[in-house]
């Protein structure tokens, strides 16, 4: 019954509430879609690359040059939006319709490499694709979190629209894990590019309503405008931001397991499809989770459930990694008690950011939410083009000896009758779960540094909002947070 419940208050009125149930629900719908598509580079891409016959090494190199350009465009875009005034007078939405269109193109065009040409073509052909798709994905993301400042001033309200949207997320990556491992898996033997297509027409179709129902209600009286210098003097002044985005960093970067889940499961666990099972087995403690989240932060602070979550998560991958992928039982066993922790941290990667955008303000009385989600969708891209970039690297070394065939689906892979070594595939395994553990690790020990309490926030968010004064927002704090009156 407490289940039930849960799911009948995601569409419920509340009248303590700025949000109308449609409004959350295109708002989750949006994150169905964008995150399919996500999904397709975070799993799907690395694999790809592989089939394409490209040196590991080689696309690791692109994925990493491409980055210079995405610090480049992020920092811009950060700029961009906190300046530009559209005549409609909204400040998200606009970014948002654009992205809506650019994206699902901008992503078919990725996967559309011609299979026949040299490796040069292959390599310039990604790189000018993933240019223009991560330019297109700058412009949704920092709107589309953005914009839930705009639409609510309720930090309960806030975080539990981003716990139930997590519930989207999943339901968005499950579609995209499903239907590309069953079709270019080695029963069926699809090519990326139809798949593509595919996943990008429904990704397009769940996102389009945000574009119409969202409702910016909220906006900053004065807003300042930013060059990049002023940028960086910002950023260096948002304690929080910088503490929190140094531990994404190192949890993200080192999360390169993702990218290999097919190829694990293909080679370790002998079936392409072997990673629905275990996916769909550790998605139902996860949705649980998704439901559950609002009521556990809020009796406890996000932070501190985070810590608990991620050292546990910690702990399970590493004895996971010893234990090894001989015994599948036992493999699926500590995989499902994993995924409770790890759904726990996943649900809180963005709850954050809104917070440290509100410290920003109430700190140096400068409106600068472009330049803090801006924050967050460089590292998010940054992040995931290292872990990807990161595991080709460790697999296309010499001493790896990994053996590259060009491809164009699992099946194809079958019948080619290529094998790896033991030392190759012991090698894909400690890439899938150890080194993983080891960011989660790094990022425990910089964010034992985050000390932002979500009560505060609340009362930062009343005085940004008008609701009381700066001296008595500092008067009913737990702490100064070195904040001059």
């Amino acid at each position: 019954m407490e289940i039930v419940s849960k799911v009948k208050s995601i569409f419920a009125n509340r009248e303590d509430w700025s949000t109308e149930p449609v409004e959350r629900l295109s708002y989750y719908s949006y994150f169905a879609g964008q995150n399919m598509i996500y999904t397709l580079f975070n799993v799907c891409l690395t694999t790809y690359l592989l089939f394409l016959g490209i040196n590991p090494i080689h696309s690791a190199a692109v994925m990493l040059i491409v980055k210079i350009w995405d610090a480049v465009n992020d920092t811009l875009f950060g700029v961009i939006f906190d300046s530009i005034k559209f005549k409609s007078g909204k400040k998200y939405l606009p970014w948002i319709r654009v992205s809506t269109i650019l994206i699902p193109l901008a992503t078919i065009l990725t996967f559309v490499i011609p299979s026949d040409s040299q490796e040069i073509v292959k390599l310039v052909w990604f790189a000018i694709a993933y240019i223009l798709w991560d330019t297109a994905y700058t412009l949704c993301d920092v709107p589309i979190f953005g914009i839930l400042t705009s639409m609510s001033q309720s930090i309960d309200e806030r975080n539990t629209i981003q716990s139930y949207k997590s519930i989207a997320t999943y339901a968005g990556v499950g579609i995209t894990s499903t239907l590309s491992t069953v079709l270019i898996s080695e029963k069926v033997g699809m090519n990326y590019g139809m798949i593509t297509l595919i996943i990008c027409v429904m990704a397009f179709a769940l996102m389009l309503p945000a574009s119409f129902k969202l409702k910016e209600r909220y906006h900053a009286e004065s807003e300042e405008t930013f060059t990049i210098r002023r940028m960086f003097s910002y950023l260096f002044k948002n304690k929080y931001l910088l503490i929190y985005y140094v531990g994404i960093f190192f949890y993200s970067s080192l999360n390169i397991g993702n990218a290999f889940t097919l190829y694990v499961s293909y080679y370790l666990f002998h079936s392409a499809l072997f990673s629905l099972v275990v996916g769909a087995i550790g998605t139902v403690p996860q949705l649980l989770i998704a439901l559950l989240l609002p009521k556990l932060i809020r009796r406890f602070d996000k932070m501190k459930v985070n810590q608990v979550c991620l050292l546990l998560y910690v702990i399970l991958s590493v004895i996971t990694w010893a234990v090894g992928y001989g015994n599948v039982v036992v493999y699926i066993i500590l995989f499902t008690v994993r995924s409770v922790p790890l759904a726990v941290v996943a649900l809180e990667m963005f709850m954050f950011t809104p917070d440290c955008a509100e410290y920003g303000r109430f700190k140096s009385g400068t409106e600068a939410k472009g330049i803090t989600f801006a924050v967050q969708t460089f590292m998010a891209k940054l992040t995931g083009s290292i872990s990807g970039a990161l595991g080709l690297f460790v697999l296309g070394l010499d001493s790896v000896g990994w053996q590259v065939v060009e491809v164009s689906s699992f099946q194809e892979l079958e019948q080619s009758g290529i094998t790896q070594t033991p030392h190759a595939l012991n090698m894909l395994w400690l890439i899938f779960m150890l080194i993983p553990a080891i960011g989660g690790l790094l990022a425990y020990i910089v964010w034992s540094f985050y000390d932002l309490k979500d009560k505060d926030v609340q009362i930062m968010i009343d005085c940004n909002t008008g609701k009381i004064s700066r001296e008595q927002a500092l008067s009913m704090m737990s702490k100064t947070y070195d904040i001059k009156k």
